[in-house]
């Protein structure tokens, strides 16, 4: 057995802890601090509590908040560019996915030490960086908890970034943050969660057991919890369960990377515009579909976990798992096919081609994906 395991140094879970975000940048030393976050963080009030903190700290801050979904390499720059121009210490990510992957991009670019065009792929990142928190406000992605950042480079391609200088010095968890997030957002987002530790678990390659212990704890908490946020998003304890779920996710996929389900959806994301979650949602059921059969005994492993008495051979689990986690978005109010979101035949080669880009991605499939079996897998999830 040989594995490395990386993740965020400190992590904060802590029911109104964002109020403390100032206190936690003066005991780390920061001075001049950048928030990167999204006009829908700034317009749902989401960063009131920590902006009174702030002002009660004395301590100067700058906001940035054009970050987009998927975003491209013109919002990182400009974001760079401000906290060059700034002189920011200290970087914070606050909100979804995408804010975290630009402030964690900020962080390492403002130095002026790096290029962006020169650090795409795994490990291409020397460092330093600047000192960075990351507080998500949705229960998805993980960022807070992974050394990668994905930037939206042309139509039809993203490019990542991996490397352990991108894991943040503390993850700030506060479910409150959380409470007003409309059931599709907390619908989409959970299922990505899901899909993250589902791909963690079964990755052909970089398992490992420290990976695969998140990954189920991140089942046993998000599928517990799904319905539960959706049809009544003020249970604080089911969005905190659904935080940390993401999380623990997160720190799977870190370690053991995601596979086809994400070499999909991101040609969906980049060519269409539709949230990530919600693209990895539509081509979930037929991915897994495509890997049961050499997948089904994790597959079923993972049943007892989501959907606990399934029986039967482990065939039998996997497909019973399968049919549930394809009915699953239908159930939350999620579009369930890709003609629902503007996708239709004539799109299925062109997103096939652009997934055969995602070459660090599908390396990672339990079962190898051709152009031929992708345009297939869309096909079935029209």
């Amino acid at each position: 057995m040989q594995f490395d395991f990386h993740t965020t140094k400190s992590i904060f879970l802590q029911r109104g802890g964002s109020a403390n975000l100032a206190k936690l940048i003066q005991e780390r030393g920061g001075k001049s601090v950048l928030i990167v976050t999204d006009p829908g963080v700034l317009s749902a009030g989401l960063l009131e509590k920590s902006l009174s903190g702030f002002k009660s700290a004395g301590l100067p801050l700058q906001i940035f908040s054009d970050v987009q979904a998927d975003p491209p390499i013109s919002v990182i720059n400009n974001a760079v560019r401000v906290a060059q121009e700034y002189g920011a210490d200290f970087i914070v990510g606050f909100g979804g996915g995408s804010s975290m992957d630009v402030a964690k991009l900020v962080a390492l670019l403002a130095l002026g030490k790096e290029k962006l065009a020169d650090i795409y792929g795994v490990d291409m990142v020397k460092g330093p960086r600047l000192p960075l928190i990351l507080v998500p406000t949705t229960a998805g992605t993980g960022s807070e908890a992974t050394k990668s950042s994905v930037v939206t480079v042309s139509e039809s391609e993203k490019k990542g970034v991996l490397s352990p200088h991108l894991l943040p010095d503390l993850a700030l968890l506060d479910a409150e943050l959380t409470l007003g997030l409309p059931p599709h957002v907390t619908a989409a987002t959970g299922i990505d969660a899901m899909v993250h530790a589902i791909e963690a678990f079964t990755t052909k390659r970089l398992k490992n057991p420290m990976a695969d212990c998140l990954a189920k704890e991140a089942l046993r908490l998000l599928s517990g919890n799904l319905h539960k946020v959706v049809n009544a998003g003020n249970d604080i304890v089911a969005r905190e369960n659904m935080l940390l779920g993401a999380c623990l996710a997160g720190m799977a996929f870190a370690n053991a990377p995601v596979a086809g389900v994400h070499a999909l959806a991101y040609p969906i994301g980049a060519r269409f515009h539709v949230p990530h979650g919600l693209s990895n949602s539509l081509v979930l059921e037929s991915v897994l579909r495509f890997n049961l059969e050499v997948a089904h005994p994790m597959y079923a492993e993972l049943g007892q976990i989501i959907k606990p008495g399934l029986s039967g051979s482990t065939m039998d689990q996997a497909s019973s798992l399968i049919d549930y986690l394809g009915g699953l978005a239908g159930e939350l109010g999620l579009p369930k096919r890709l003609v629902e979101v503007g996708i239709t035949a004539n799109d299925v080669n062109q997103l096939a081609s652009d997934a055969m880009l995602q070459t660090r991605l599908l390396m990672n499939s339990p079962r190898e994906i051709t152009f031929n079996d992708a345009v297939e897998i869309y096909r079935e999830s029209l």
